[in-house]
């Protein structure tokens, strides 16, 4: 008899979808096991800024979810980039347009960053944010700056002064380290008031520095925030695992083809979505505690964005499945590996 386990579906408050082909390829990972998931509004050639693009984009999610299945009852929730021309009524605008959030890449820190924000105390900035918080949107943040000097790995650790400051300054709104990736990260966050959160990957709980660089160069663990130390990672999953509700689940899935992540310059961002419910499963079913799984991946990030509660479910078999090498151009997290779970 084949065991199996239940979970509620999910809701990821981080995702890459891309636009066009990649997001049609892409999009059905993420249906088999989220109701809701954050869109990130980094794409190519076009940024979400406006709300437009948020209309726009949402129709070609929503156009693409129903041609793969009409049925399913996934939902896109969008933000807008805020940059340094941002204004309030871009805000006030995109939120009547249906954007949750805003997201805030400084400039050089990720893919498609390149006209990231540069001046986070600008007083036209501070006009933006006051607007995010007057709105009732979220501030979501890459928090990490590339400055000269600064080693890769402490790139989050230099951003923290500021989310303090922030959190501090705009105890109003409500505010979202993404991908948090230090103990550093996941200490302040513990401490600073109930308005803070933090998002945490699945790749950030699975992989350090040495499954990037380690043993020769793995470019499909690479990603922004880099993998850090093993402490580091001790700290995320010891954040998850006390259900405390200010952490929970982003997985920051990032496709990219093997053609730009196999290269002198690779890009970073691991595809996730494929694996994503199967290898949580594996971390947290295996010793019990599914309801912290629940908690992280379906309950505490409802809750902080004040979505409706998650009531459906989906089932695992837990049957040996091989990741595959590569699905359409490109290659998933953990390919050629084998997942103790698969769809049911």
């Amino acid at each position: 008899m084949i065991n199996t386990v239940t979970l509620l579906y999910f809701f990821d408050a981080h995702l890459h979808l891309r636009i066009g082909h990649m997001l049609h390829s892409v999009l059905r990972y993420t249906m088999k096991h989220a109701r809701y998931a954050l869109i990130m509004p980094n794409t190519k050639p076009r940024a979400v800024l406006t709300a437009d693009d948020v209309i726009r984009y949402r129709d070609e999610i929503r156009r693409a979810r129903d041609a793969i299945n009409a049925d399913s009852r996934f939902e896109p929730l969008m933000s807008i980039e805020i940059r340094d021309n941002t204004t309030p009524q871009m805000v006030r605008d995109a939120r009547l347009a249906g954007a949750v959030a805003g997201k805030i890449y400084p400039v050089g820190v990720t893919t498609n960053s390149e006209d990231g924000m540069r001046d986070l105390w600008s007083v036209a900035m501070h006009d933006t944010l006051s607007a995010l918080r007057d709105e009732g949107m979220l501030l979501l943040l890459h928090g990490e700056y590339d400055r000269k000097n600064v080693d890769v790995l402490y790139r989050e650790r230099e951003f923290l002064p500021d989310l303090i400051r922030l959190a501090e300054g705009y105890p109003g709104l409500r505010i979202v380290l993404e991908h948090v990736s230090s103990r550093q990260g996941v200490e302040t966050v513990k401490a600073l008031g109930p308005n803070v959160a933090a998002t945490i990957t699945l790749h950030h709980l699975l992989l350090t520095q040495n499954d990037v660089i380690g043993n020769g160069i793995r470019p499909h663990h690479g990603c922004n925030p880099m993998p850090k130390l093993f402490d580091d990672r001790e700290a995320l999953f010891l954040a998850l695992a006390s259900e405390n509700p200010k952490f929970f689940l982003g997985s920051d899935s990032a496709p990219h083809s093997q053609e730009k992540k196999e290269c002198a310059v690779g890009a970073c961002g691991v595809f996730s979505a494929p694996v994503l419910a199967q290898r949580l499963a594996m971390l947290f079913t295996s010793v019990g505690q599914q309801t912290t799984l629940r908690n992280f991946a379906s309950r505490f990030g409802t809750n902080f964005y004040g979505l409706p509660p998650i009531k459906e479910t989906f089932d695992l078999f837990e049957e040996e499945t091989l990741v595959p090498d590569k699905l359409g151009e490109v290659v998933p997290f953990l390919a050629g590996t084998k997942l103790a779970y698969r769809y049911a």
